[in-house]
C-alpha cells in the first residue's frame, strides 16, 4: 500500500546506503537513485546530503523519515487487520536470527508458515546475537530470535524454547570412546568454540564463570564463525567442540559425532524472541504465536 518511492526512501535512510537499499529492495542502484531524485523533485527539497561516499539526511529528510515511520506502522496495521477479515494475510516480515537458530531451528517453521500464508513476504538475516540486536534497534528488522544472555535495555526479550550446548567428539578421534570426562580433563583437551560476539560463546563463558573457570583456563585452539565450520574442523582434528544439540542431532543419530558428558557441568539456555519495546505489529505477534505453537509452547 505504501508509495514505492517512500519505501525506497525509507530503505536508503535506514541503511544510509543506496547500494544496501538496492539489495534490500531487489532493484538496481540506478533505480534507487532515480526514485530518490524524483521524490526530491516532487517535494522540491533535498532529502540527503551526499559527501564523498557517505550520505546523511537533511533536515527535510529527517522530517520525512519521522512521518514515513508512522505511515509504515499504519500500513502494516491496516494490512494485518485486512488479513484478519479475509482470513488471508499479505504483508512483509523481516526476521533476524542468530546463527544456530537461523540454520537449525527456524527453517522448518518458516517452510510451514509460508505454505499456510503464501502471500506473506518473509526475509531472514542470519548473524550473531549482537548484530541482530543492532539491526532491530536500527529498525532494519521487525523481529529477532536469538541465543545468549545479553539484555539490551531498548529491546524486549520473550522466552522461546530451551536449548542445550553439548561437548562433541568426531567418530574418528580417540575421545569418541569416552562417555564422560571431568571438568579438569575438559580444561586440557583442545577445544573449538564460536567467535566473539556469538550468543553461544556468551552463554558458555557465563556457565564456566559459575564454576570459577575462565576462557583463558581452557585449551582453546580455534574460534570459528559458524557451527558447520566447527563440525568440519572437528572431523579433521583431535579436538572437541561445544555446540547446540539442535545443530548436531542428525550426526549424533548416525554415529558421526558423540556427546561427551562433562561431570557436574551442563549448559542449558533459552532462545528468545526480541523486538523493540512497545506493542509489536500484528504480523510480528502472529509469527511469535505460530512459532510457539509449532514447538507446543505458550507465553
Amino acid at each position: 500500500m505504501l508509495n514505492f518511492r517512500l519505501r525506497v526512501f525509507y530503505s536508503v535512510a535506514t541503511f544510509s546506503s543506496f547500494t544496501k537499499a538496492a539489495e534490500e529492495m531487489f532493484i538496481t542502484q540506478p533505480a534507487v537513485t532515480k526514485n530518490i531524485k524524483e521524490l526530491e523533485s516532487e517535494l522540491g527539497i533535498r532529502l540527503f546530503n551526499r559527501i564523498s561516499n557517505k550520505i546523511t539526511l537533511t533536515e527535510a529528510g529527517k522530517l520525512l523519515l519521522h512521518y514515513t515511520e508512522h505511515v509504515l506502522t499504519l500500513d502494516k496495521k491496516f494490512m494485518f487487520d485486512l488479513g484478519v477479515l479475509k482470513q488471508k494475510f499479505s504483508g512483509d516480515l523481516k526476521l533476524g536470527a542468530s546463527t544456530t537458530i537461523g540454520q537449525y531451528v527456524l527453517p522448518p517453521i518458516l517452510a510451514k508458515f509460508k505454505m499456510e500464508q503464501p502471500e506473506m513476504e518473509l526475509s531472514l538475516l542470519n548473524d550473531n546475537t549482537q548484530r541482530i540486536e543492532t539491526a532491530l534497534i536500527e529498525k532494519i528488522l521487525d523481529l529477532g530470535i536469538v541465543e545468549g544472555n545479553s539484555k539490551n535495555s531498548q529491546l524486549k526479550y520473550i522466552p522461546f524454547i530451551k536449548d542445550e550446548i553439548v561437548a562433541i567428539a568426531h567418530s574418528s578421534q580417540p575421545l569418541f570412546e569416552k562417555d564422560e570426562i571431568t571438568l579438569n580433563e575438559f580444561k586440557e583437551i583442545p577445544l573449538v568454540l564460536r567467535e566473539l560476539g556469538s550468543g553461544s560463546l556468551e552463554v558458555i563463558t557465563e556457565k564456566l564463570r559459575l564454576k570459577d573457570v575462565k576462557l583463558k583456563d581452557l585449551n582453546v585452539v580455534m574460534h570459528l564463525g559458524s557451527t558447520e565450520s566447527i563440525k568440519t574442523f572437528l572431523a579433521n582434528s583431535n579436538s572437541i567442540g561445544l555446540i547446540s544439540i539442535n545443530a548436531v542431532s542428525k550426526e549424533i543419530a548416525n554415529g558421526e559425532f558423540k556427546i561427551i558428558d562433562i561431570a557436574d557441568f551442563e549448559i542449558v539456555r533459552n532462545f528468545y524472541f526480541i523486538h523493540l519495546h512497545g506493542v509489536p505489529s500484528g504480523f510480528t505477534e502472529m509469527f511469535i504465536q505460530y512459532a510457539l505453537s509449532y514447538y507446543n509452547q505458550r507465553l
